[in-house]
């Protein structure tokens, strides 16, 4: 069922995609051949105007062909229908082609946090939201390294259901994060702390002693070295959550911009970490999990791998759409066009890379699940 889910959200984001390459030709006056769904052998096709739309037999992603896009030497700009060409569209106009792919990708993204925010999804809540969350638990959100909770085995993430001291005596079981952190502070000394959390799928009780001297601007309250959230599900207002996607969407877009970089930086200094990076079984695995916590979180998971997507098409890696940009930036630049025998030396290196890292990828997922 994981790998059906995966394989439609991927065609899905991918179409999209290509919806961006698609509308900015039109727009352009380029000249698009075909818009397909899936990858040939073509099953059936229609043609309105120019344009043949296609669904294919392959159903991993979509394409568009553009008139004259796989023409460098521009052969296709000295027929008849020349001015249709991408290869006959001034360096701007082939550049904005390129990157509403990425651009469409990331609204879109944008369009499926706003619209899980608007349902509701969980996420952290503000203090006045917690009343009006049924299911408002307090998660912890970070353990200080050394502390009491990291030694006793408090993990980041670990969701509290219940927490008790005094042999059972004293009992907390609320989701207010001043009254969970005074509970903890107020435990006789020398009297552990015993948790009931939930950590994935599992319930599990641990056990700690808060200390003194934690928290250096309160040297002499006892605590464990843990911050907290209230972790719940409450619908956005229709005016707040389009700002409010927004601001998540840049957010997951700067920190997967900033970890594929140094990723890919990594790769070539040989000091890449595979574990960090999941290819398609890893992605298969967190759509099945996902699934099991909600829709609203197979929304938001979709929305991280559009934005993913987007990032990596934009890399400058030959075969992507970053690659191509980078082909037209230097035609720019020296104003002559990069010979088809280099661009296609290039663009197949590229590839070649492309696919050794997929398989490794896919190989370390592989690893994590033995």
């Amino acid at each position: 069922m994981s790998v059906i889910l995966l394989i439609i959200v991927l065609v899905a984001l991918i179409v999209v995609h290509e919806l961006g390459h698609f509308f900015a030709a039109k727009l352009s006056g380029m000249r698009v051949d075909e818009f397909g769904v899936g990858y040939p052998p073509r099953a059936k096709g229609w043609k309105f105007g120019e344009t043949v739309y296609s669904l294919n037999w392959l159903p991993f992603g979509g394409f568009v062909k553009i008139y004259g896009e796989d023409d460098p030497e521009g052969k296709e700009s000295e027929s008849i229908d020349s001015s249709r060409a991408f290869s006959s569209k001034n360096r701007a106009l082939q550049a904005v082609v390129l990157v509403a792919g990425v651009a469409m990708n990331i609204v879109f993204a944008w369009l499926l946090i706003t619209g899980s925010l608007l349902v509701g999804t969980p996420r952290a809540l503000e203090d006045s939201e917690i009343a009006s969350a049924p299911d408002a638990s307090i998660v912890f959100a970070y353990v200080a390294p050394g502390s009491p909770a990291e030694t006793n085995g408090l993990m980041a993430g670990d969701t509290v259901r219940e927490v008790s001291s005094n042999a059972g005596t004293r009992i907390f079981a609320g989701n207010d994060p001043k009254d969970f952190t005074a509970f903890v502070a107020e435990t006789p000394a020398g009297s552990p702390v015993t948790f009931k959390l939930t950590r994935g799928s599992e319930e599990i009780l641990v056990s700690a002693l808060p200390k003194a001297g934690v928290i250096e601007s309160e040297p002499e309250r006892r605590a464990l070295g843990v911050s907290v959230a209230v972790i719940g599900t409450v619908p956005m207002s229709l005016t707040r959550a389009p700002i409010e996607g927004a601001r998540y969407t840049w957010e997951i877009t700067k920190q997967t911009a900033i970890g594929l970089s140094v990723f890919f930086i990594s790769i070539f200094d040989l000091s890449a970490d595979l574990t960090q990076v999941a290819g398609p079984v890893g992605i298969a695995t967190a759509v099945g999990d996902a699934t099991n916590i909600g829709a609203t979180s197979l929304i938001t998971l979709a929305a991280v791998i559009s934005i993913n997507l987007a990032i990596i098409n934009l890399l400058p890696v030959p075969a992507l759409d970053g690659g191509r940009l980078l082909f037209v930036i230097i035609e720019a630049i020296t104003r002559r066009k990069i010979p088809t025998k280099v661009a296609g030396a290039v663009n197949a290196l590229g590839f070649a890379f492309l696919i050794l890292l997929m398989v490794a990828v896919t190989i370390s997922d592989i690893g994590k699940l033995i």
